[in-house]
């Protein structure tokens, strides 16, 4: 297991464990253990399904953009990266979703899994493997998410500016990938 797949997937957690902190703070549930298993299990299962997803659509186009693909996954992390910092520090007023109906999860789930996509998209550019990321990326969204419904119940306010550190994360991955390439073009 390398630490970039681990940092992909906390950098891709970041959104569910806001949202998950968001719910546990506007929870009135008594069983909160249940409402923290459900929002681990569907945040972890959507995260986890859509790099996949992404990744076997980037298969069905790698020959025609074989001699860029570092440059869209480049521009891919850099604009997830830069879109979750903005959000996270957006002065617009941000919608408060205080129902644990299984619709609004499932919508929640699937906005904050669409980065997974990306993330997907590019590894399939990257020629790299899916499988172990996919998997990490479930099981690490699990329990961020898992424990942000708890943490939100008792600290919600504090962790209002969570996003910017996955964005800065992606960021990072992205550059790092771009000097990699670089080098091997030196």
């Amino acid at each position: 297991m390398d630490i970039v797949t681990i940092l992909i997937a906390l950098g891709l957690a970041m959104d569910s464990f806001s949202v998950s902190i968001t719910r546990g703070f506007n929870s009135t549930k008594t069983k909160m253990s249940i409402e923290a298993l459900k929002t681990g299990f569907f945040f972890g299962l959507f995260q986890g399904l859509m790099p996949i997803i992404g990744w076997l659509a980037g298969l069905s186009i790698i020959e025609l953009i074989s001699g860029f693909d570092h440059w869209i996954t480049f521009g891919l992390l850099v604009f997830i990266g830069i879109r979750m910092i903005y959000e996270s520090i957006s002065k617009e007023s941000k919608q408060v979703v205080n129902s644990s109906s299984f619709k609004v999860l499932i919508m929640l789930s699937i906005a904050t899994s669409i980065d997974a996509l990306a993330v997907g998209l590019s590894l399939s550019f990257l020629d790299a493997s899916i499988v172990t990321p996919a998997i990490m990326i479930g099981i690490i969204t699990f329990f961020l998410s898992f424990f942000g419904v708890y943490v939100g119940k008792k600290f919600g306010s504090y962790f209002e500016k969570i996003g910017v550190l996955g964005g800065i994360i992606l960021i990072v991955i992205a550059v790092r990938i771009m000097v990699e390439h670089l080098e091997i073009l030196l």
